[in-house]
């Protein structure tokens, strides 16, 4: 065999081994240094965001701003409601209300400056004794109308609410009495009943007791106050008349220059409570 046929079988021999160790060496694992710079940066990304990792800390600010979001949106909520009451409204009834809470205002403002002349005449009066026993008796005059121990009479207004179906409840005549009480009245009767400070209302089958006494319908209220005042405040919209008349009720209300208010309430002496004046 000449040694032209022998190189080819020569160099292949010689090359094998060489293309074994490389096929070897591409199998071989690769470097942890190496393998972890083939990550990609999203790839780290995903992985320093997940799976969470959250302190106590980070858990009560969540909580503390989840409570903090909440309260803000029943707030909007609330506000965005009586926003929307008031922009149906129309501006009559938007003038009235205005012109209501202005005598409000102009009520409060009055009893401030009472009070104001009031001391300085017990200041100012060279016999303060008999100055205090005037204003005494005044006010027992005063605290006897609202205690219901004394007959009044007075502008006011009368409003009779006719029940036919039998759909007022105690919780609407209620109502009645607390928004004439914030537009001033000084006192008010219920049908043959003295509504006091301590007055309360309960239904009764088809009608409805005042302090116990049971009262029907037709619904006589007699109202001593400003009428000016004490009329709009029924009539406001979503007010008592138009909340009653839903209810299939007939409301008429009427203003007079003079009230008589003569159902009256017995004295009562307090059980425990007794004056701290010496």
């Amino acid at each position: 065999m000449s040694n032209e046929d022998e190189r080819p079988e020569r160099r292949l021999r010689r090359e094998l081994p060489e293309e074994v160790s490389a096929s070897a060496s591409s199998e071989a694992p690769i470097p942890e240094g190496r393998a972890a710079s083939t990550v990609t940066g999203r790839q780290r990304l995903v992985q320093g965001l997940w799976p969470p990792r959250v302190s106590r800390a980070q858990l009560i600010v969540a909580v503390l701003l989840f409570g903090l979001g909440f309260g803000l949106a029943v707030q909007v909520a609330s506000n965005s409601n009586s926003d929307s009451a008031l922009r149906g409204a129309r501006q009559e009834d938007l003038v009235r209300i205005l012109d209501e809470l202005d005598d409000r205002t102009q009520r409060l403002e009055d009893e401030k400056q009472s009070l104001q002349k009031q001391r300085d005449e017990l200041e100012n009066s060279s016999d303060q004794a008999e100055e205090a026993r005037k204003q005494t008796a005044e006010k027992e005059k005063q605290l006897g109308i609202l205690a219901g121990t004394v007959a009044a009479q007075g502008p006011g207004i009368t409003m009779t609410i006719d029940d036919t179906k039998g759909t007022v409840e105690a919780d609407m005549l209620l109502d009645a009495v607390q928004e004439l009480r914030a537009a001033g009245a000084e006192a008010i009767q219920v049908n043959d009943v003295r509504v006091v400070a301590n007055t309360y209302l309960t239904d009764s089958g088809k009608s409805v007791s005042v302090d116990g006494n049971k009262i029907n319908a037709p619904y006589r209220f007699k109202v001593i106050g400003k009428p000016q005042d004490l009329e709009p405040a029924l009539n406001i919209p979503g007010g008592v008349v138009q909340t009653l008349e839903k209810e299939q009720a007939t409301v008429t209300v009427g203003r007079s220059s003079k009230i008589v208010v003569d159902a009256l309430r017995a004295a009562k002496q307090p059980d425990y409570a007794r004056s701290s004046s010496r």
